[in-house]
């Protein structure tokens, strides 16, 4: 598949149904046991290992959110996602009748037009942060005015952050209310919801702010801004997958999954990758399901791939983006 947008239908939500998850409970050492053995009990080496890195590298979110992010910084981030693989690599893979693309570019709402003009021409769509990344504490009309905005300039792709308190005191129809909200201002724009896993203190918030966000629209769920303490770790996104999948069963509508936050090399979206293959299907292993959110993370999968087809290890300086 082609990387790029959605292609599934899309999640409409439904009526805000606290029974589906008002008395769930999440065992936090079974979870830490289920998340370990996914990635020791699991080896994929050689051939098998090398496309499952350029599947990987299919579902990248390319970031940048740096405070010092320029018009230059994202022309050349841009670059790099069109051909995120050396042309030598993409030949010696027997990929260069269709060479591979990330799944997006990620950038803060002032660099949508810059990523927009960048990638015209190709499928690859431009998501945009929003509604006061990373805190998401400024007033809910300027959250969904910053939605609008970044919709207006071409982002087709928003990357929301909740509002934390309403999960740490448990107001589940407020942060239902706000993310529906979140859902209509992004009009035809796909909508994920970044919970901050590492601010919500417990898995079971972590299922239950999961479950609301799924009700009220998200498309994706996602684990972190990147900006916490503690960003996407193995059993946090295992309790996410697993809301994923019992929403799924309980209205038919598949929902995407998002970590972010501390993938760094290719051994860790092997991980997640194994785990969404474990947990929820070989069907989240596409970018229309599955993607990483990540900046250093493509250079260390260009690295182990310029390995598997030369037999020898570049220095990350060696590449583009390290």
């Amino acid at each position: 598949m082609k990387s790029g947008h959605n292609s599934l239908p899309r999640n409409p939500g439904t009526a805000f149904t606290p029974e589906w998850f008002e008395t769930a409970q999440v065992n936090t050492s079974a979870a830490e046991r289920r998340a370990a053995t996914l990635t020791t009990r699991r080896s994929v080496k050689k051939d098998y290992q090398a496309a499952w890195l350029v599947k990987a590298l299919q579902c990248i979110d390319l970031t940048t959110l740096a405070g010092d992010d320029t018009a230059g910084r994202v022309h050349r981030l841009c670059a790099k996602a069109k051909r995120p693989l050396r042309d030598d690599i993409v030949e010696k893979l027997g990929l260069s009748a269709a060479p591979p693309q990330v799944g997006a570019v990620c950038v803060y709402p002032s660099m949508v037009p810059h990523a927009v003009k960048a990638l015209e021409g190709s499928d690859i769509p431009v998501a945009s942060v929003a509604t006061g990344f990373p805190a998401g504490l400024t007033p809910l009309a300027t959250r969904l005015a910053e939605i609008r905005w970044a919709v207006e300039q071409g982002a087709r792709e928003i990357d929301i952050v909740i509002f934390r308190e309403q999960v740490l005191t448990q107001d589940w129809q407020a942060l239902y209310d706000e993310v529906k909200a979140m859902r209509e201002a992004c009009g035809e724009a796909h909508l994920k919801a970044i919970l901050a896993t590492g601010d919500l203190k417990t898995l079971r918030n972590v299922y239950k702010a999961s479950m609301v966000a799924m009700q009220a629209g998200a498309d994706f769920i996602k684990t972190s801004t990147g900006k916490e303490d503690v960003n996407a770790t193995l059993p946090v996104s295992l309790t996410m997958v697993r809301a994923l999948r019992d929403y799924g069963e309980l209205t038919g509508h598949a929902v995407g999954f998002k970590p972010a936050g501390g993938l760094r090399t290719a051994k860790d979206a092997m991980n997640w990758m194994i785990l969404m293959k474990e947990e929820a299907g070989r069907r989240w292993l596409e970018p229309d399901l599955f993607r990483i959110g990540a900046s250093s993370l493509l250079a260390d999968i260009e690295r182990q791939l310029e390995h598997h087809v030369t037999g020898r290890y570049a220095a990350l300086s060696h590449h583009a983006i390290a």
